[in-house]
Order: structure tokens, then sequence, then C-alpha cells
């Protein structure tokens, strides 16, 4: 199941709308991701300058409290109304301020809180490929998880099609051009973790690309 959401301009201002759901089984289809899903990126460029300013697209796992799936605190956090009273690790990470550009569910459902042409706080302290500050140049999706659960089957076709999408609006993205949080931030980050297959999800993007 695929959910696409309303962008929003700015983190302080984000919102949450949910407006269709698409089935994302069938990849045998020879037309683009972006014109088969109704997912088309471009429209959300309002300065087609910035399709070259994002070069690099960040993969993480979240979850929230830690090792539980399906609440609504991620949305919470990302949007900075996560109560610190509901859980004690809200505590901890309560004066954090973090976002993504987008998250995919354990069921594949995708909800977008930053506008991709917009900077999300999501990578901190980090370096790829001699760059630092990954924030000012990459795009971030966070998979809900932990690094003691595989991902969903669905996960990973929602994420074949959004970074298909997103490759097809940002070229700069090439598949090599793609990495963890844990490559970016190594011995500070380790997502998204031991789980993650790396070669399934690279081998996916060029099948269905060549398709």
């Amino acid at each position: 199941m695929f959910k696409h959401i309303c962008v929003v301009s700015s983190v302080e201002t984000m919102t949450i709308a949910k407006h269709f759901s698409l089935d994302l089984i069938d990849f045998k289809r020879q037309d683009s991701i972006t014109k088969r899903y109704g997912f088309n990126l471009k429209k959300w460029q309002l300065d087609s300058s910035k399709a070259s300013s994002f070069a690099s697209l960040v993969i993480h796992y979240i979850s929230l409290p830690p090792e539980q799936f399906g609440e609504h605190f991620i949305d919470d956090f990302f949007q900075g109304k996560l109560d610190p009273n509901l859980h004690p690790y809200f505590q901890e990470i309560k004066d954090l301020r973090v976002s993504a550009h987008c998250l995919i569910n354990r069921q594949g459902e995708i909800t977008q809180y930053v506008n991709f042409n917009d900077m999300a706080w999501h990578a901190g302290l980090s370096n790829f490929e001699g760059r630092e500050k990954c924030n000012e140049f990459s795009i971030g999706i966070e998979l809900e998880g932990s690094n003691n659960h595989p991902f969903t089957q669905a996960q990973y076709e929602s994420l074949i099609a959004l970074t298909q999408a997103i490759q097809t609006a940002y070229p700069a993205i090439t598949d090599e051009r793609i990495t963890g949080h844990q490559h970016i931030s190594p011995g500070r980050k380790q997502d998204p973790g031991q789980y993650f297959a790396w070669d399934y999800y690279k081998q996916l993007l060029i099948k269905n690309r060549n398709k």
C-alpha cells in the first residue's frame, strides 16, 4: 500500500495528509514510476535549479518507542510535538529537533514531512564522499524498523517506487549515491542496520529500471 501525502513548505508548518493509496505489487508495466503511480515529483520543483542541489539519498530506520511499531509517535516526533511524558525514552529525546523527508511504515505507507526541495534534519554530523553536512544536499528516507527486525516486503516495494521517482526528478542521485546513515556517520549511527538488504534493493532498482 502506497500513500502519497501533501508536501509541506517547512518543518515548522508540517501537516500530514494521506489522500490516496496505490497497489505496488505489480512492477511489470513498461511506463515510468512517475506515470505509473501518479507520483510526479516534478510538480514540486518550484525552482528547477534545485534539481541539481540534491545529490544523495540517505536511508535510515526509526522506531518509537524503540523496537515498537505501528504507533503515531514517529509522526509526532517529526512534527515537534512528541509528548515526553508518554514514555521514558521520550524524555531522552525531547530536546531533539529532527525530521526526514519521508517515512515508510511497516505496511509500506509513505508519509512525507518535508518538501523534497527543502532541507530536512535527518543526517546530523555526516560526511559523504568527503563532503560534510549531508543535510544540505541529501534526501532522507526513514523506514519504520530497527536493527533487530527484518524490513517488510511492502517497505521494499514502496522504497523502490519512491527511489525511482526521486531519481527521475533529481538525476544527480544515481544508484551509487544512495547510502545509509551508518555509512555517512560511521561509529555514530548503525541504520538502516544489519537487516536492510542492500543487494536486494539495488538489484530491484536495476531490474525495474530495465523493464
